[in-house]
């Protein structure tokens, strides 16, 4: 099992930018990428970016595209979220996960994913 910590949240206003992190821990061996999900109130949550954990390659969810960015430090075993230009709408609770196997298109699936952290509430004010 792979226990994930997210940090960086925060209140910040719109056009702002914000760092997210979130530290692996426990079974890390065979996994295969890490993405970043977020829930707003009163809807469902929803995938924002994705990263493979050895190739690096990345995924992004249209609305946060050219604006995000999903990094990982494989040595430190953490990933992270640049996120730039801050929208209030941007406003959610953000989600680590990570999944030992990622399937061609399934990355913004919340179901490929095995292990979650708690969330960090990320506010943006306009």
């Amino acid at each position: 099992q792979v226990q994930l910590v997210e940090s960086g949240g925060g209140l910040v206003q719109a056009g702002d930018s914000l760092r997210l992190s979130c530290a692996a821990s426990g079974r890390t061996f065979s996994r295969a990428a890490m993405g970043w999900f977020r829930q707003a109130p009163g809807k469902e949550r929803e995938f924002v970016a994705c990263i493979s954990w050895i190739g690096g390659v990345t995924y992004y969810a249209d609305s946060v595209k050219g604006r995000f960015t999903i990094s990982r430090d494989y040595a430190k075993n953490m990933v992270y979220l640049q996120m730039s230009s801050l929208k209030p709408e941007d406003t959610a609770v953000y989600y680590c996960a990570a999944t030992d196997v990622l399937r061609t298109g399934s990355y913004d699936n919340m179901g490929t994913y095995h292990s979650w952290g708690q969330g960090t509430q990320v506010t943006v004010s306009s």
